[in-house]
């Protein structure tokens, strides 16, 4: 009897922990906690998005380094959310972070609001779209003057259009 007390409360407490542990790996899911002006259901945004930018913008996902034609993007313009449209980024600020991602030294004005990240073990703070609430990235304090700041975003995030 004892024994089956005792697996049953190992049972209980390894699933607590399991459920802890996995908020530590998932990212914050976009706009889980603030209403947003541009809003959809779950499967109004996936048929809105492809599967990949969906899982970027609406489930915090990250895309590989260097897969982004726009990490390389040179041409005078402006960088919108791939979700609702917003201006998020000038060309003006963009810089070649050496990183993969596209990267950028501010954003333009009222375009985007910062939270804190505790995914992955680290404290970080997550970059979203302000209409839409969508995952853009991450923005870090080893940027270029005058800001010093990096916006490391993800390219399937972002829409470019050129000036």
């Amino acid at each position: 009897m004892k024994s089956r007390r005792n697996i049953l409360l190992g049972l209980g407490a390894l699933t607590g922990v399991l459920a802890g542990a996995r908020g530590l790996f998932a990212g914050t899911p976009a706009s889980a906690a603030q209403a947003y002006e541009v809003t959809h259901t779950d499967a109004e945004w996936q048929k809105l998005l492809t599967p990949d930018q969906y899982h970027i913008l609406r489930q915090a996902g990250t895309e590989r380094p260097f897969s982004s034609p726009l990490d390389k993007e040179k041409r005078a313009g402006v960088f919108s959310c791939a979700g609702c449209a917003l201006p998020l980024f000038s060309s003006a600020t963009k810089f070649d972070s050496g990183t993969g991602w596209p990267s950028f030294w501010q954003p333009l004005d009222h375009a985007v609001v910062e939270q804190s990240d505790t995914s992955l073990f680290m404290k970080r703070t997550e970059v979203l779209c302000r209409r839409c609430g969508g995952h853009l990235g991450h923005v870090f304090d080893d940027g270029p003057k005058p800001t010093g700041l990096r916006y490391c975003m993800n390219g399937l995030a972002l829409i470019f259009k050129a000036a």
